[in-house]
């Protein structure tokens, strides 16, 4: 018969002074960045007519977008559970139409991706850059 014998358990606290490799100590560096900087009134960026635009514009690209890919991936779904015949059509050789829409749903999310990146960097970061001037940051 095999006997299994378990080693006796041993509290494996930290040292004092040393709790979780010294990352939850607190720290004494001041957080408003340079030293006598306090931190910015962010309930009062946050209710500025110049952070309500950003967020407008943020909005603007993100929900129709969001929307638009939705139903399209929803699509591609409805169409592989329902549309038998027509995702298994061949096109060229072994390649049918579900994978080339399966294909096409990596393609439009990169897509997105650079439009995003696109639009940020024309239509959000000078917004951004201006609130963040304008808090001194």
């Amino acid at each position: 018969m095999t006997q299994v014998v378990q080693p006796p358990i041993t509290s494996s606290r930290p040292a004092p002074g040393n709790d979780f490799g010294g990352i939850t100590r607190q720290s004494t560096a001041p957080r408003g960045g340079p030293a006598g900087q306090s931190e910015p009134d962010f309930a009062a960026i946050q209710e500025s007519p110049e952070f309500a635009t950003l967020r407008r514009r943020f909005r603007r690209f993100v929900f129709p977008v969001s929307a638009l890919f939705f139903l399209w991936y929803l699509t591609y779904v409805l169409l592989a559970a329902f549309a038998r015949d027509f995702m298994g059509h061949r096109l060229v050789g072994s390649v049918n139409v579900g994978l080339v829409l399966g294909l096409l749903q990596f393609v439009s999310t990169l897509a997105i991706t650079f439009g995003y990146v696109r639009y940020a960097r024309r239509r959000l970061d000078p917004q951004v850059a201006a609130i963040r001037a304008g808090v001194g940051r």
